[in-house]
């Protein structure tokens, strides 16, 4: 069971930077020289004052091993003191077994010892070496003398920043052509097979009916019994008239589809749209330094990256003020091509400078870059180039 805000284990985690190691620290210092200041005040006011200079020392004594004992207490059930919490830091423990959940009162007496005795007792000295065994960490996770006994490790426990999505331009409405519809279901419907044409009969005029009529047979009843039939008067064939001419065929009759609409001729093609060039990003530090980015790169005065990640460029820049962190900031290209840049929770930040206009960059909050940028990491400015 991991404590509250802590991540199931401690490689998840971000490790702390030593920068806001440092300012943690200092805080936790600042507070607790308060009390002892006040303390002694006290103990001067009440006791020196009036000749007892030992409840004076008892009462200071008293108050320093009850800071101590709270901030003892404090990292051992939850990692958290005053400047831990202001930083957004836990101290979890490193063990295998219990990675990521506090180290225990135990182990804190250990590293709260240890830390006490370097550094009023060495004037700082062994403050100064803890951090300097803390920052050569050849394992990556910055664990000083003090960590390595207790077996804890200092993490950045604030939450990812939201990367806001850029809002996309609406895409033009369609426009739908109803003709062009229609044409192309009328030329798709396959036409039904024309009947064969039967040849019309050819008409007859009112003469040779008549004459057909006339030389027919008469049909004439039997005769009577015992009557002798009457002789038949033999009809006058009618002269025969000339045939008429067959009449002309008629026209075939065009199908309802080629009736509504003829097939309208195809559209030229459209020629397909050709792939626009790869972009190459350049970058020129103020240094001299330049290369063109091909992969993830780190900035700062000696950057380090986190482990499993892999880093393409290292750009180690000098910085006369201090006001670059260690590993300051970081950039790359997405997956879109465009090039985008990171601060990496630095002390002094990263600053966008776009046509003149300055605007500071928010930590662990990515923002793209166009041709033409500035962008100054500390005392240090970037010349941001797209070549095609």
């Amino acid at each position: 069971m991991s404590v509250a805000g802590l991540p199931a284990s401690p490689v998840e985690a971000a490790i702390a930077e030593p920068d806001r190691r440092f300012y943690a620290f200092a805080i936790d210092r600042v507070i607790a020289w308060a009390i002892f200041a006040a303390a002694g005040f006290a103990a001067w006011l009440i006791f020196f004052r009036n000749d007892n200079p030992l409840a004076g020392v008892g009462l200071i004594v008293s108050v320093v091993l009850a800071v101590w004992l709270v901030g003892t207490v404090l990292t051992g059930s939850g990692g958290k003191t005053p400047g831990k919490m202001a930083l957004g830091l836990r101290v979890v423990s490193d063990d295998s077994g219990a990675a990521g959940r506090p180290i225990g009162v135990g182990k804190a007496f250990v590293r709260q010892a240890l830390l006490g005795l370097c550094t009023i007792p060495t004037l700082g000295i062994g403050t100064a070496t803890f951090a300097w065994v803390a920052a050569m960490d050849d394992r990556g996770r910055r664990q000083g003398w003090h960590d390595r006994r207790a077996g804890s490790v200092v993490v950045d426990v604030r939450p990812p920043a939201v990367v806001e999505a850029e809002e996309e331009a609406p895409a033009p409405r369609r426009i739908v052509n109803l003709t062009t519809m229609r044409l192309k279901q009328a030329e798709a419907t396959p036409e039904p097979a024309e009947r064969p044409q039967t040849p019309a009969a050819p008409t007859q005029s009112a003469a040779q009916v008549v004459a057909e009529a006339q030389a027919a047979p008469t049909l004439v009843p039997a005769p009577i019994a015992r009557q002798a039939p009457p002789a038949p008067v033999p009809p006058t064939p009618a002269p025969p008239a000339p045939p008429a001419p067959p009449a002309p065929p008629a026209p075939p009759v065009a199908s309802a589809a080629q009736a509504v609409a003829q097939p309208a001729p195809p559209p030229p093609p459209v020629p397909a749209p050709q792939p626009a060039a790869t972009a190459r990003w350049r970058v020129t530090f103020d240094t001299g330094q330049s290369f063109v980015v091909e992969g993830l790169a780190i900035v700062g005065r000696g950057p380090e990256p986190r482990p499993g990640e892999e880093v393409a460029h290292r750009v180690a820049l000098s910085s006369s003020d201090m006001s670059l962190s260690k590993t300051h900031a970081q950039f790359q290209i997405a997956a879109d091509g465009t090039l985008v840049v990171m601060d990496r929770g630095s002390t002094n930040g990263t600053t966008l400078i776009r046509q003149g206009a300055a605007r500071a960059l928010g930590a662990r909050r990515p923002a793209a870059l166009v041709d033409g940028d500035k962008v100054k990491f500390g005392d240090r400015t970037m010349d941001v180039v797209r070549e095609a």
